[in-house]
């Protein structure tokens, strides 16, 4: 069976995505080029989509997404 939701949302990393990238003054823009040098084709819409939980996200992307805010990917996790 594929889960693609959970608790009514699609991912769980999405607030945490939002609020790094707001603390490093980036926009959405700014993110999507900066996964780009990392090689992870993402928009600033697909990005917008993540932080509102409106689109999963790949393994990969969550672990670019640590690089770039150098946290480890534990932050994204929901406790």
């Amino acid at each position: 069976m594929k889960i693609t939701k959970y608790n009514n949302v699609k991912n769980i990393s999405g607030n945490k995505l939002k609020e790094l990238r707001k603390d490093a003054k980036m926009s959405q823009q700014d993110l999507a080029e900066k996964l780009q040098l990392e090689g992870i084709d993402l928009t600033s819409k697909e990005i917008s989509k993540i932080e509102t939980n409106n689109r999963l996200v790949q393994d990969f992307e969550l672990f670019a997404f640590a690089k770039i805010f150098k946290v480890s990917a534990d932050e994204f996790n929901v406790s």
